[in-house]
């Protein structure tokens, strides 16, 4: 069986050539671009990845538009911050010539933050979906949050794909602001309104469920960080509802 990478992008010249070298298995790797102004695609085309530009239709359709540049069926979709193991490598290579009625393949990821690869506190094993059939599902989802979605038995790789998720706090911080406020506009299109006691609510409860019940603690001051950077997530999301509500982005 042969397997495309596709890997969607903008401005990733500081992750790409990573990206692309870590999937030189696959038989043919795919960029596909929504407006790169740095050294993205010139990086990706040394590499030996096929390039193509798309206007940018959202997370979930923007995978979905790009699995028709794709001749094969079988895909691994891959981020631009992220990496494909050897031992990653071995296995879907085993899985696809052999996929018995397999349609698709979850595996867990596993993401490095401030110098440490982090294991609790909701971040690991944090599986999805990423090698499949293109004819037996699709990408639903919403403004921030993409899966696939599969018409067919799914199993489990054991080996894990490396996420090189912020290179720093302040890029934490920004796609905190970024992602919020994809957030916030789809709680008002799915007609949530904003409660104060909801927001207080919803912001103590995420910390005290990444750092307390699902350990964060145990990842050292790292999994502090990430703790009290979730709860600031939920508290943007719903202050910007309410922002939204009382027209107040536009003073």
């Amino acid at each position: 069986m042969k397997v495309t990478a596709i890997i969607i992008t903008k401005n990733e010249e500081a992750n790409i050539v990573r990206c692309v070298r870590s999937v030189r298995f696959c038989d043919s790797v795919l960029v596909v671009d929504s407006g790169s102004t740095d050294r993205t695609l010139e990086l990706a085309r040394a590499e030996g990845a096929k390039v193509h530009s798309m206007e940018w239709k959202g997370y979930a359709e923007q995978k979905n538009a790009s699995l028709a540049l794709a001749e094969t069926d079988w895909i691994l979709s891959i981020d631009a911050d992220e990496e494909a193991t050897p031992e990653l490598r071995s296995e879907i290579l085993r899985v696809v010539s052999e996929p018995g009625d397999r349609v698709a393949f979850s595996m867990p990821r596993k993401t490095l933050h401030s110098g440490r690869w982090i294991r609790y506190g909701g971040w690991y094993p944090n599986r999805n979906i990423r090698l499949f059939r293109k004819s037996s599902g699709r990408w639903v989802g919403n403004e921030v949050h993409e899966r696939w979605e599969a018409r067919g038995p799914v199993a489990d790789l054991n080996s894990d794909l490396m996420h090189y998720s912020f290179f720093n706090l302040a890029d934490q911080v920004e796609r905190n602001n970024r992602y919020s406020s994809l957030s916030a506009l789809q709680l008002r299109k799915s007609g949530k309104g904003f409660s104060t006691a909801r927001q207080f609510l919803k912001t103590a409860s995420k910390f005290f469920e990444t750092y307390m019940l699902k350990r964060g603690f145990l990842d050292g001051y790292p999994g502090f960080i990430i703790s009290v950077s979730a709860a600031y997530s939920v508290f943007l999301k719903w202050a910007k509802l309410w922002e939204l509500e009382n027209g107040a982005e536009k003073v």
